[in-house]
């Protein structure tokens, strides 16, 4: 049975595990980047949610994969010099890949604290020069992509927006 006030109380204590506020000047997103995957995963087995826990595999492996195929295949130097595997943000592909498995598994409400954890770690791989704006775009379209492409929603409606050849709209269906 799906219970929200847990759900969110186990989401949210994750998030509140952020370092103290003077340790943000050397964090680089290491930590959230780890924690929100971890919440995603680890939730398939609080719901006991076999399905839901053969989607997350799924999405986070495909999404390790491309991520890391490119970083072999782009080979672009990192902002602070170190590396030359900067493209795309392999700390942003996993933070939204677990983000976006929330969402499209339990829905968006219980997403929003893992995309804001998401962004974080975004804007820290930024701001800490291991990576440029492209970079952590890109791995959040490759992390958000793979969990949208093998997740389906626990229970209730799905709304999935569409876009072909001018026709926008709304699909909206059901899962028993």
């Amino acid at each position: 049975m799906f219970k929200p006030a847990k759900h969110t109380a186990m989401l949210l204590s994750g998030m509140l595990l952020l370092p103290p506020t003077h340790a943000l000047a050397s964090d680089d997103g290491s930590f959230m980047r780890t924690l929100i995957p971890a919440v995603a995963y680890g939730t398939t087995f609080y719901m006991h949610d076999h399905d839901g826990r053969i989607q997350f595999y799924k999405s986070f492996f495909t999404n390790l994969g491309a991520t890391y195929a490119l970083k072999a295949m782009i080979s672009e130097e990192r902002p602070n010099g170190q590396d030359d595997d900067s493209f795309p943000s392999g700390h942003a592909s996993v933070a939204f890949q677990g983000a976006a498995f929330i969402h499209k598994r339990y829905g968006l409400k219980w997403a929003v604290p893992a995309y804001v954890g998401a962004v974080y770690v975004g804007w820290r791989r930024v701001a800490t020069d291991n990576h440029y704006t492209k970079d952590v775009v890109a791995g959040a379209a490759i992390g958000i992509a793979s969990s949208f492409i093998f997740t389906r929603p626990y229970h209730g409606f799905e709304v999935t927006p569409l876009a072909d050849n001018g026709v926008y709209g709304l699909a909206i269906s059901r899962h028993w």
